[in-house]
């Protein structure tokens, strides 16, 4: 849990630098981070351990066949799940009613989802196939640094002006 109290806040630093923001000029959102420290480290950290070790009883070893399987599983199940909690709960943390936070869900679901199937996949079968149990969630946390700074870039792209490359249809 702690990995991800303080790779979630960093990756919303990095995001934040992409847009421009700096410590000279104090522009940074600390908020912003806290929150994604917040729910990095209370809610993704939790549910990613229940999920590796749900995963891990239910198709146990390190072949490829158990990490191909336990990653189409993780593709069509978990993965869906942990993007609308993502975009819902951080809109929530945000102070934003749960229509602002559906709306969001619907706009941005999808785009993010084909982005993380295209990526995902290939992280979890190293994860699960060639990663020790126990090495799991750090080597995930380690990956997840990168995507989280572009959650934080997806999450923060107004979702009525989303670019045309992520239009889609809503959820």
């Amino acid at each position: 849990m702690a990995s991800y109290g303080v790779i979630w806040p960093i990756s919303s630093l990095i995001q934040q630098t992409f847009e421009g923001r700096s410590f000279e000029d104090h522009s940074y959102d600390w908020w912003r981070c806290a929150r994604f420290g917040f729910y990095g480290s209370c809610y993704v950290a939790p549910t990613l351990y229940i999920w590796f070790s749900i995963a891990s009883a239910v198709w146990p070893g390190s072949t490829l066949k158990s990490a191909v399987i336990k990653t189409c599983i993780e593709t069509i199940t978990y993965t869906p799940f942990a993007m609308c909690s993502f975009y819902f709960g951080m809109s929530l943390l945000e102070g934003k009613s749960v229509e602002d936070a559906v709306a969001e869900v619907k706009a941005k679901f999808w785009p993010t989802y084909k982005v993380g199937a295209s990526v995902w996949p290939i992280v979890a079968v190293t994860n699960f196939w060639l990663i020790p149990p126990a090495n799991r969630v750090p080597f995930i946390s380690v990956c997840s640094l990168i995507w989280t700074c572009f959650l934080a870039y997806m999450k923060h792209l107004d979702k009525e002006n989303l670019p045309q490359r992520f239009k889609h249809r809503s959820v």
